[in-house]
């Protein structure tokens, strides 16, 4: 029997384990066993294949029994995540219903979820920023949070290494706020967008209109043919599924690529219970799974344990990895752990009309936007709140429907649609301050269906928000005056935090162990064999969005923990 239990632990042994196989988690996976480890991806959700599994990519309008609208009885069932702007009729097999993983809200916070082979990769909004050292140097010089152990000339060549790899299309925009990358041709701004960007360049030095960066391949590279990618459709399904790979996520870019090297067993319905410390080695050896399907509780060890869970599981899952060495949760000496959350305020919306180019409209669609950096308080103080804010730009013409008349003139008007004039559209993406007071913790009481605690939320806006908001309602209405946009309108949709999907930080890196989860390598400070490179590593969030830094600093701790490993240090 001894011999039979060898056997079964050496069957269930590993060179590295990732948590996660969403954006982060599939990089891990993908650089892990380029670099010869065997390793396993445990998946809390089913199994989704490329291509395969998107049952609705192909579906035509008419084919969705609503018309690709939510049914009343399951938008009333799920409050929280019908709130998501991509859970419609054809995509909301990919998101976790309200009822299907529960939590506590002390403060309101809507939290989406994606648990499935994949993620959130497979429908996330795709845009892709570098930050600078503007934003990596903000916490140490406005003393928001504490300071990032790193600066952008050590994540600058893995920004280039992942968006070859990944695909992104983007302009060379020569900002410094806002630094270049590796990019496929870019998107084009329509022509009142362009009409728009003239304008803030008359009227400001310091503020810039430039087509989005995003993850689409407008024209695929030999990397992205290896892969078995095509070029983007324009057909803005992305949610769906893409059938092309023509937007990046892992099902159709780093997970097929890690199994082509045979290093790759991944397991999906395996719900991460627990990492296991050793008392004895002071590391951790491998997690505790429970099946999701059967209940079954199962371990797999490996030397090396990437946590990629996204941000919030990542947190429950280090605050439920308890012993007698961290009884408040693996690798919290500091006790920060599950404190500083952060996420992105998207509450504010600013809208105009416009009456030019009467003689022109836009053709086809585009899966991106044009985008406005952030120039408030970038090279210095200059507002009364800290930090500030980016925002989208979208300008679109559409058509309406003349309701006037009797008779055969009331249908010919109803039958011969008109252009109106242009819609203008912004959304803020405000960075919010890390604080002590918006934290994540285990309920004491309530578990879930896998015997794990349930995650209790405290997370809430602030003063520096709304003085953000005021401020961001101001400069675009003056933006947009200045332009000879009409009929501004501004409105604040009070929603939650959570349903900008960037929540970000709990097991934040920093230079300190007293003050933080993480040193500059994402490597524990206090279990030098676990590493973290999702959004819960995050000591700030920045303007920009988020999922580009996750791939290159996951990149980035894959290289350095096989070395590390290689020379037993791990």
């Amino acid at each position: 029997m001894a011999n039979l239990n060898t056997d079964s632990i050496k069957n269930r042994t590993y060179d590295a384990i990732v948590i996660g196989s969403g954006i982060s988690g599939g990089w891990a996976a993908k650089e892990l066993t380029g670099k010869g480890l065997k390793t396993l991806v445990l998946e809390r959700g089913r199994d989704v294949k490329h291509i395969t599994d998107y049952p609705t990519t192909f579906k035509n309008p008419w084919e969705f029994e609503h018309r690709g609208q939510v049914p009343l009885e399951i938008i009333q069932a799920n409050p929280i995540i019908s709130r998501c702007y991509a859970f419609r009729e054809d995509a909301m097999h990919f998101f976790v219903k309200d009822q299907e993983h529960p939590y506590v809200q002390e403060k309101p916070f809507d939290w989406i979820r994606g648990y499935q082979v994949g993620g959130k990769s497979l429908m996330w909004a795709r845009h892709t920023q570098r930050w600078s050292d503007y934003d990596f140097e903000g916490p140490a010089r406005d003393g928001f949070a504490v300071d990032w152990p790193i600066r952008y000339k050590e994540i600058a060549p893995w920004y280039s290494y992942v968006e070859k790899f990944a695909g992104i299309s983007g302009n060379k925009d020569g900002l410094p706020e806002l630094p270049d990358g590796e990019f496929l041709p870019p998107m084009e701004l329509s022509c009142v967008e362009k009409y728009f960007k003239e304008q803030v360049k008359s009227f400001y030095k310091d503020r810039h209109v430039i087509i989005s960066r995003c993850a689409h391949l407008t024209e695929p590279q030999a990397i992205h043919h290896a892969q078995g990618r095509g070029k983007c459709q324009n057909r803005v399904l992305c949610q769906r599924g893409c059938p092309y790979g023509g937007y990046f996520s892992s099902n159709a870019s780093t997970l097929p690529w890690a199994a082509k090297t045979g290093n790759l067993t991944l397991r999906p319905q395996a719900v991460v219970q627990s990492i296991i410390y050793d008392e004895a080695k002071g590391k951790a050896t491998g997690v505790r799974i429970i099946d999701a399907v059967t209940k079954e509780a199962i371990e797999f060890y490996a030397p090396i344990i990437f946590v990629n869970a996204a941000a919030i599981n990542t947190n429950l899952l280090l605050l439920n990895s308890t012993s007698s060495r961290f009884p408040n949760g693996l690798g919290n000496d500091s006790g920060v752990l599950g404190k500083y959350v952060a996420f992105h305020n998207y509450r504010a919306r600013v809208s105009a009309s416009y009456d030019g180019f009467l003689d022109t409209t836009t053709d086809g669609r585009r899966p991106t936007s044009g985008y406005i950096p952030r120039f408030r308080n970038v090279f210095k103080q200059e507002t009364d709140f800290l930090r500030g804010y980016a925002a989208g730009l979208s300008a679109s013409r559409g058509q309406y429907q003349s309701r006037t008349g009797l008779g055969e003139e009331l249908k010919n008007n109803l039958l011969t649609p008109k252009l109106g004039n242009w819609h203008v559209g912004s959304h803020m993406m405000g960075e919010t301050i890390p604080k002590e007071t918006n934290y994540i913790a285990l309920d004491p009481h309530l578990k879930d269906e896998w015997g794990i605690p349930q995650l209790k939320f405290a997370v809430g806006y602030d003063d520096n928000d709304e003085k953000m908001i005021k401020d961001y309602f101001e400069q675009l209405t003056d933006m947009f005056t200045k332009a000879g946009f009409q009929n501004i309108q501004t409105s604040d949709s009070k929603q939650a935090p959570g349903l900008d999907i960037h929540e970000m930080g709990g097991a934040r890196m920093g230079h300190d162990p007293k003050t933080s989860v993480l040193n500059g390598w994402n490597q524990m400070h206090a279990c030098k064999n676990v590493f973290v490179t999702d959004g819960a590593c995050m000591t700030s969030t920045a303007t920009q969005n988020p999922s580009l830094t996750y791939m290159a600093l996951t990149a980035r701790a894959a290289d350095y923990a096989v070395k590390e490993l290689k020379k037993r240090n791990l």
